[in-house]
């Protein structure tokens, strides 16, 4: 178990700009594609939970963060209803290709803020108490959020507020 959560989230940020980078490479409707689609959804929806009851709930407590949480959580789920999108269009077509890289840009800025600007705010404001109960808790609820994620394909006009 590592023992700097922020450390921990960065690990997994940098698994998924590895496969958004292996996703830019594939082309058409190819096995390669769906597969990797499908886990960067799985780890994306898992990392964003956890990190929500970890990190985020932690941070809620703390009132000169809690603007900053709000903001991360609401692109959580923005991220969220993009990635339902993409899983809800051809694969073959160019739509999907302009919606991959809209959901690149997206998050990439959004682990970049997080990286570059919250965690070094939030550092100031925890204990090691905190930084062992966000440990545990991600840690864990990670592993159960993975076996619970799901793709789930929904065209972004169908999605309900």
């Amino acid at each position: 178990m590592e023992h700097d959560i922020f450390a921990r989230l960065k690990r997994d940020h940098d698994k998924h700009r590895d496969l958004l980078e292996k996703m830019a490479q594939t082309h058409g409707e190819s096995e390669d594609r769906q597969s990797l689609l499908e886990e960067f959804t799985k780890e994306v929806k898992s990392h964003a939970s956890a990190e929500e009851q970890a990190l985020y709930s932690t941070m809620l407590r703390k009132p000169d963060t809690t603007d900053e949480t709000r903001h991360s959580v609401a692109e959580h789920h923005e991220i969220e209803e993009a990635l339902n999108d993409l899983a809800a269009t051809d694969m073959s077509s160019s739509a999907w290709m302009a919606k991959f890289k809209q959901l690149d840009h997206d998050y990439r800025h959004h682990i970049n803020e997080e990286e570059e600007d919250h965690f070094p705010d939030f550092e100031k404001y925890l204990t090691d108490e905190d930084r062992e109960h966000m440990q545990s808790v991600f840690d864990r609820r990670k592993e159960a959020e993975k076996a619970d994620a799901d793709v789930t394909p929904e065209k972004a006009e169908d999605a309900k507020e």
